[in-house]
C-alpha cells in the first residue's frame, strides 16, 4: 500500500521547489489549460505563486505518495493591509473584513494531480494545511460553477459568506467560503 506523506514549506523553501509546484498545477489544471483559460494558462499561475511567496506567513504543504508529488495547498494569514477582500460584491456584516494577522488564514490554492484524484488525498492535504493554523477562521474562493469542489468544501464544513472578484487579470467572480478554525471547532 503506497504511503502518503506531507512536507511543509515556508516562502523561502517553497521557492526552491517551484518546478514541483508548476508540475502539480499543470497536471491538476490540464483541462482548463487545454481550454485556454487565461487564469490557469501560460505563466499566470506561476506569476501568482511568485507573488504569494512574498506574503508574510506563507505556508505550503505538498503531498507525496511513495515519494512522488501528488498535490499541494497553500495560503497565508491576512494582515491589516491585506488586499484579499478587495472586490467584494454586495454587503457583508460589519467587521467581516477586519484583519490583524491572526484572524483569517487565506487558503489560496489547493490541487491534486488528476491521476491521483478520488483517493482522499485532497481531504488529507486540506486538513494537513489547516490543522496547525492558529487563526480563528479560514477563507477560500471557489468558482460557483465548480460544483464538484463546491460540494466537497461544504461537506468539509465551509460555508458561503459573500461573493468577490479578485483584482487580478482574467479573475472570475468567486464565492467566498469561510471555515472556523481550528478544525473541528
Amino acid at each position: 500500500m503506497p504511503e502518503l506523506t506531507f512536507r511543509r514549506y515556508d516562502a523561502a523553501r517553497a521557492k526552491t521547489i517551484r518546478d514541483t509546484v508548476e508540475l502539480i498545477h499543470h497536471e491538476a489544471y490540464a483541462a482548463a489549460i487545454e481550454r485556454g483559460d487565461p487564469f490557469e494558462s501560460g505563466d499566470a499561475p506561476m506569476k501568482r505563486f511568485d507573488i504569494y511567496t512574498g506574503r508574510a506567513g506563507f505556508d505550503l504543504v505538498v503531498a507525496f505518495l511513495d515519494g512522488q508529488p501528488v498535490g499541494q495547498a497553500w495560503g497565508w494569514a491576512l494582515g491589516p493591509d491585506s488586499a484579499w477582500w478587495k472586490g467584494l460584491v454586495g454587503d457583508v456584516e460589519p467587521g467581516f473584513t477586519d484583519e490583524d494577522g491572526t484572524r483569517t488564514f487565506a487558503f489560496s490554492e489547493f490541487m491534486v494531480r488528476v491521476r491521483y484524484a478520488g483517493r482522499g488525498i485532497g481531504h488529507a492535504l486540506h486538513d494537513e494545511l489547516l490543522a496547525s493554523r492558529k487563526e480563528q477562521r479560514a477563507t477560500l474562493l471557489v468558482r460557483p460553477e465548480n460544483t464538484t469542489a463546491y460540494r466537497r468544501y461544504t461537506r468539509w464544513g465551509w460555508r458561503k459568506a459573500a461573493e468577490l472578484r479578485p483584482a487580478m487579470p482574467h479573475a472570475p467572480l468567486m464565492d467566498v467560503l469561510i471555515l472556523p478554525l481550528p478544525l473541528g471547532r
